[in-house]
């Protein structure tokens, strides 16, 4: 894996969009994976502020809350929408269907849109427990999508976006670590010092289903920028 250090989020950002624009100058990216949460908010509104024209690019986003329609202002149908969607059409846009109440159904249509859609660039965050997706803790290396349940920690770092912790979604369709490493490349992103543990375990501790994350590290084209304050643990 490839590690960049940088002094903070909007540095992060910059490196990601210069990243993306590479890849889409080199006519190198067909599918593009995406991920949602505050940490990819900055590259985005790089993205959507550039002349870069994703008409023939399909996205597909790691997961969704379920329960939740794509018209809810939590949905991460609506975020991606609001962040990127509206400013930068894409030839199509796929997320998971947080309001299909039949899950091997659902489970189903997707992995079958990421067989037909290989992910050229996967964009990762990292939750503070090392989840990547909604992945948590003791998932599988050989997942696909599936209904997960959110761990507590995940609801209470989500909690923030929601009038109260008891509006957060409880479960979410997410991307199997089997189907993120299914990507030709992936970049990771972490900031904050929540996210010391996780990274330090990601480069430094052992391969385990008990840290999703570590899962990275058997992949070919792996980057992974963090912000000096999520490196602060890291023996570098």
């Amino acid at each position: 894996m490839e590690l960049i250090v940088v002094e903070n989020p909007q540095e992060g950002a910059k490196v990601g969009f210069n990243i993306i624009n590479d890849v889409m100058k080199a006519n190198e990216i067909n599918v593009l994976g995406l991920a949602t949460g505050s940490t990819p908010v900055e590259m985005y509104k790089l993205i959507s502020e550039s002349d870069l024209d994703f008409s023939d690019v399909v996205s597909i986003n790691l997961d969704e809350y379920i329960g939740i329609g794509k018209d809810h202002d939590q949905s991460y149908d609506y975020f991606m929408r609001k962040n990127l969607f509206e400013a930068k059409p894409f030839k199509a846009n796929y997320l998971p269907d947080g309001l299909e109440t039949d899950e091997a159904k659902e489970c189903d249509r997707y992995n079958q849109l990421i067989e037909d859609n290989p992910i050229d660039l996967q964009i990762l965050g990292i939750g503070g427990n090392g989840h990547i997706g909604f992945n948590e803790p003791g998932a599988s290396f050989d997942s696909l999508t599936e209904k997960v349940a959110l761990a507590p920690s995940t609801i209470e770092a989500n909690a923030r976006f929601f009038e109260t912790k008891d509006d957060v979604p409880k479960f979410a369709y997410s991307m199997g670590i089997k189907s993120i490493m299914s990507a030709k490349k992936i970049v990771l992103f972490a900031y904050g010092e929540g996210k010391q543990d996780a990274i330090k375990g990601l480069f430094e501790g052992e391969i385990t289903e008990d840290l999703p994350a570590s899962a990275l590290r058997n992949h070919p084209n792996v980057t992974v920028v963090v912000d000096k304050a999520a490196a602060g643990k890291l023996s570098l």
